[in-house]
């Protein structure tokens, strides 16, 4: 039996990276509220470059005043929060720049947002970037990657009702 052959005849809905770097998994992330599964389970990403885009076809449901997070629902229900770096939003927007408005509608690989990730290196602050499943509790299965460069736009995790 395959590693995937429980999901045959399984419809699940595809999250893509939403930025090129190492995937690593989520409980190596150096913040409690994300390691420990706390909003939801999920991926981070180490990033190479701060082009941050739509994981999935949907809408934009919140833009975080400050620029570092943005959440997004797909047309199935998934709920995806992208947050880039740790603690950034004491940087209180700088070096952040989103594309993205509320309620706008996204399809995957498109730009939402873009961050300066040498500045908010230089400025002291761990640029890993986490994406969360928040309505978690409404899958029966969420399988996530767990190591390896990604590009954005690769697949990264699968959500099962």
């Amino acid at each position: 039996m395959g590693l995937f052959d429980f999901m045959k005849g399984k419809k699940g809905t595809v999250i893509s990276a939403p930025v090129k770097g190492e995937c690593i998994p989520i409980s190596e992330v150096a913040d409690p509220t994300f390691a420990e599964e706390i909003l939801g389970k999920g991926i981070a990403i180490k990033p190479v470059d701060g082009k941050i885009t739509a994981p999935a076809d949907g809408v934009i449901t919140t833009v975080f005043p400050t620029g570092h997070a943005i959440g997004l629902t797909t047309p199935d229900g998934v709920e995806i929060l992208v947050h880039v770096g740790l603690d950034t939003v004491q940087l209180k927007g700088q070096f952040f720049h989103t594309v993205a408005e509320p309620d706008q509608n996204v399809k995957a690989g498109d730009l939402i947002l873009e961050a300066d990730i040498d500045e908010i290196r230089k400025a002291g602050y761990d640029t890993v970037t986490p994406m969360i499943i928040c309505n978690t509790p409404d899958f029966s299965s969420i399988t996530c990657k767990t190591e390896g460069m990604v590009e954005a736009g690769e697949e990264v995790i699968t959500c099962v009702k």
